[in-house]
């Protein structure tokens, strides 16, 4: 009985760190699970750069901030989901639960933790990149290269897979490579930049021109310039807090940077502790992130169900 009196003095059974796609998704789970569920977000989704999200059902086209906000209304209507527009500044596991503590100097506290707050793109450094980020300079083709409409498209190599990039980057316009020949080219890699009309240039990008957003070209480091209406920049992240770290939370390092390692329940390594979206997997979208977040949903509710099943013996 003493644990099940504990769990009356949590204010929440779980605690979603990060509402956007994955943690609102895995919120709409719980609520309809009558569970207690507080969402904390900061404001500062990954996709806020760009103007519209692409390729998600029933959504294709719309701003990815609508998407977010109709499924923000369709959760709050639930008498159990609770919300705070407030930065999280750190997160400590308590007896029986989690505490997480913010800007402001007041903390809350729940029974389960589930880490949703996504990454950060670490863009290269390279003028003209930053400004144009989410709407001519992407990393994403499924998302984006539709609206480019074919035409010249550059590409920045960037690590091991840059030839794979590069190659299906190719089916949404003539793509040039930029890419320096010290890396080398497999004689494979070679043949099939050939084959999916690829070119390479070597010389390095100095610059990005035109009036940003948009883009006509790169200027290189020995004065030519190469026109573009887009370059697409490989994905290469870092998990947007270090609470997970901190939690003990093992890491996974992945071609696109390091992510939480969970299991295919979306369970971290350390109790109680749940990650979904961008932040535990290589590569995700907005519908990759809604699944992994009803599926965490789905083990934290059951890990509870234990919980309070042992409690009641």
């Amino acid at each position: 009985m003493a644990t099940a009196t504990r769990h009356e003095f949590m204010p929440h059974d779980a605690l979603i760190l990060g509402g956007s796609y994955a943690g609102l998704s895995a919120a709409m789970q719980l609520v309809r699970a009558r569970r207690r569920v507080l969402v904390i977000d900061d404001g500062r989704p990954r996709n806020r750069f760009a103007a519209r999200a692409h390729g998600v059902l029933t959504n294709d086209g719309k701003p990815g901030a609508e998407i977010a906000a109709a499924a923000r209304l369709q959760v709050a209507a639930y008498s159990t989901a609770a919300f705070r527009m407030a930065e999280a500044v750190e997160v400590e596991r308590i007896e029986g639960g989690f505490q997480i503590g913010f800007a402001d100097g007041t903390k809350t506290t729940g029974r389960r933790l589930l880490l949703s707050h996504g990454v950060e793109d670490m863009t290269p450094d390279i003028p003209g990149v930053r400004e144009r980020w989410g709407r001519t300079a992407l990393h994403c083709p499924w998302c984006h290269g539709y609206e480019i409409g074919g035409g010249p498209i550059g590409v920045l190599g960037r690590g091991e897979h840059a030839v794979q990039y590069a190659a299906i980057v190719a089916e949404w316009g003539q793509v040039t490579l930029f890419m320096g020949l010290d890396v080398g080219l497999s004689p494979e890699d070679a043949d099939l930049l050939h084959r999916r009309g690829v070119s390479i240039e070597a010389t390095p990008i100095q610059r990005l021109e035109g009036e940003a957003p948009k883009l006509t070209g790169a200027r290189l480091t020995d004065g030519r310039f190469v026109e573009l209406k887009a370059i697409f920049v490989g994905a290469h992240v870092r998990v947007a807090s270090p609470f997970a770290e901190r939690l003990g939370c093992e890491m996974s390092d992945t071609p696109m940077g390091r992510v939480i390692k969970v299991d295919e329940m979306q369970a971290t390594t350390q109790p109680g502790v749940f990650a979904a979206g961008d932040l535990a997997r290589a590569a995700s979208n907005i519908t990759l992130a809604t699944s992994d977040g009803m599926i965490a949903a789905h083990a934290l509710f059951r890990s509870l169900i234990e919980e309070e099943t042992k409690a009641a013996a």
